[in-house]
């Protein structure tokens, strides 16, 4: 499938830019196609992630991708994985998840017309943030959630977040897929997790693979293509199975 690439900017009153931007990949013809709400790490919107977004386009999805430090920093940053850890950290520490909820609500009312369903997808950062689009937003059938940092103590990066405490609210299907070495996100955080998406009565998944923290990255030593690979398998299914008419 021919795919296609750009970036939009979305009215956002609430940020201090006026927009949020995002990364936008796209099949080249045909639709309307599901909208895939692509959440990135700290870093943002950086080659790796993109192409992450490539991959799940080529299935047929229209993948956008919000840069996550839209009120702290100008639309089109981003941070290098070496030279911007500590920036990138630093933005972390002042996350804000009603600028957060901003981002994505527009995006799905600016994609509303266009698109056939919502699934979410998201890493470490992100993989709260998509954990959190299917707690708050009616539309969002279906989220994987890749190692999402901070659910566990409900805090989105040193901010209250109050997203696992929304577990109850998911309507459609999660996926969540862990990294059993992944110091960030121990075993009972895992636990908790779980238990909350069963107190809610959710159905969701997980997957626990013999991995580090951002093993789905392709850059680096952490790297782990077959985890990968089995990985966005669950996951384009979970799409497909959230996505298909009834």
């Amino acid at each position: 499938m021919r795919i296609t690439e750009s970036t939009v900017d979305v009215p956002l009153p609430a940020s201090p830019h006026g927009v949020v931007r995002a990364a936008v990949v796209r099949p080249a013809s045909g639709g309307p196609f599901p909208l895939v709400l692509c959440f990135a790490d700290i870093f943002g919107n950086t080659d790796a992630h993109l192409r992450v977004m490539r991959r799940f386009a080529g299935h047929g999805y229209v993948v956008a991708s919000p840069e996550p430090w839209h009120h702290p920093l100008a639309p089109g940053t981003v941070l290098d994985f070496d030279k911007d850890r500590d920036r990138a950290l630093a933005c972390q520490d002042i996350a804000d998840p009603a600028a957060a909820d901003a981002a994505r609500e527009a995006l799905i009312a600016h994609f509303s017309s266009s698109t056939s369903a919502v699934c979410a997808l998201g890493f470490c950062y992100g993989g709260h943030l998509s954990f959190r689009a299917a707690a708050f937003s009616p539309a969002v059938k279906a989220a994987a959630c890749f190692y999402g940092t901070g659910l566990h103590r409900d805090r989105l990066g040193n901010t209250e977040a109050t997203t696992l405490s929304r577990a109850a609210d998911i309507k459609g299907e999660v996926l969540l897929v862990w990294g059993r070495d992944d110091p960030h996100i121990p075993a009972d955080g895992r636990a908790r997790i779980h238990r909350a998406l069963d107190g809610g009565d959710v159905r969701f998944e997980t997957r626990l693979y013999d991995a580090e923290h951002a093993f789905a990255r392709d850059i680096g030593p952490r790297y782990d293509p077959e985890a990968t690979d089995l990985a966005f398998d669950a996951t384009l299914a979970l799409f497909a199975r959230a996505t298909r008419p009834r």
